[in-house]
Order: C-alpha cells, then sequence, then structure tokens
C-alpha cells in the first residue's frame, strides 16, 4: 500500500457495483444550482438555466433540480448522490459550455469514491492480466457463427458424462447381461 492513501477516508463503495448489468439506475438524485441574478460571475449558469434546464430535467426524470436564487453571491452546483456523497463545485466565472460539461460529468459518475481509500478484506499487488471472469470466457469459438439451434452444440452433446453417469450405465449393462444369461439357461 502507498503512503499516498494514508490522507484519504477509508471506507466502502456503497453505490452497486454491477450497475447496468440488468438495467442502469443513475446514481445522481439531486442538483442544486445554486447562482445570483446580478452578479456577473454567475452568467454561465444563468445561461444554462435559461436554455439547457428544461432539457437536462426532461432527459433526467430521475434526478431533481433544485433553483436556489443568492443575492451577491457565487454560482455554486451542488450533487448528490444516492449512496449518500455530496459533490460541491465554485462555479465562478465559468462559461455556459463549461457548466454543461460538469454537470454532464456530475450526472454519469456514482459520487466522490475517487476520494475515498477502498477498504476490503483481499488485496494483491499483482492483481490477474486475464481480466475478470465472465461465463464466456471458456466457452468455443464456433459459437459465434453457428446458427442456432444446432445439434452439434446441444446441451448433452458438449458436456461429457459424470462418473455417477458412467456407474449407472455400467450397472445397468450387468443387470442386462446377467438376466440374458439366466433368460439362456
Amino acid at each position: 500500500m502507498s503512503a499516498s492513501n494514508l490522507f484519504m477516508k477509508p471506507g466502502f463503495v456503497r453505490a452497486p457495483l454491477q450497475n447496468g448489468v440488468g438495467r442502469y439506475v443513475c446514481q445522481l438524485q439531486r442538483v442544486v444550482l445554486k447562482f445570483c441574478k446580478t452578479h456577473g460571475a454567475s452568467r454561465g449558469l444563468r445561461d444554462f438555466i435559461e436554455q439547457d434546464l428544461v432539457e437536462f430535467a426532461k432527459g433526467n426524470p430521475g434526478v431533481v433540480v433544485y433553483l436556489k436564487p443568492r443575492r451577491h453571491r457565487g454560482p455554486v452546483v451542488v450533487a448528490e448522490y444516492l449512496n449518500g456523497e455530496r459533490i460541491w463545485m465554485n462555479m465562478h466565472n465559468k462559461t455556459h459550455s463549461e457548466i454543461t460539461k460538469w454537470i454532464e460529468t456530475l450526472r454519469t459518475q456514482q459520487g466522490d469514491v475517487s476520494a475515498t481509500r477502498l477498504r476490503k478484506y483481499q488485496y494483491t499487488a499483482y492483481p490477474s492480466i486475464q481480466g475478470p471472469w465472465s461465463p464466456f470466457t471458456f466457452r468455443e469459438p464456433e459459437l459465434n457463427t453457428a446458427e442456432l439451434p444446432d445439434v452439434k452444440f446441444g446441451e448433452n452433446n458438449r458436456l461429457p458424462t459424470s462418473a455417477t453417469e458412467q456407474l449407472r450405465l455400467l450397472f445397468e449393462r450387468q443387470r442386462l447381461g446377467d438376466g440374458q444369461e439366466k433368460t439362456a439357461e
């Protein structure tokens, strides 16, 4: 472990790890846009509110957007996530396009996990270079071009006979063999 982790807060990942496997759940829960109606530093945020806020709200129905006008204060965007994290960003003198990019970044991330030292029970200094295992790791490459359903790739054809099945077949052959000898006598 490196010494850079000493000053990070320890914690666990509280967001769903396989988000997007069954369906995608946007981790951004709430966005609060704090701005001044007259202050010059809030110009970019006011432009974003006038031009893009309605489209952002229509495109992300699961995200609640609050507008909080404040007198003589700098513009701020506060993002709250499902895992309880809050990210506070100062938007002082940012342009409309920069604010659009930052809000899109806040929408697509899952919270401030990068500043957390992840605690886990397993640790290795040499992770696998092969990548994670998946159910398709050891599949035959012929399946990629085959027209399914195919008799060649049936379940019984691919699996070898188990030891239990071999013993059962051996027992059946012996029983039938003993039955034929008794009937011949």
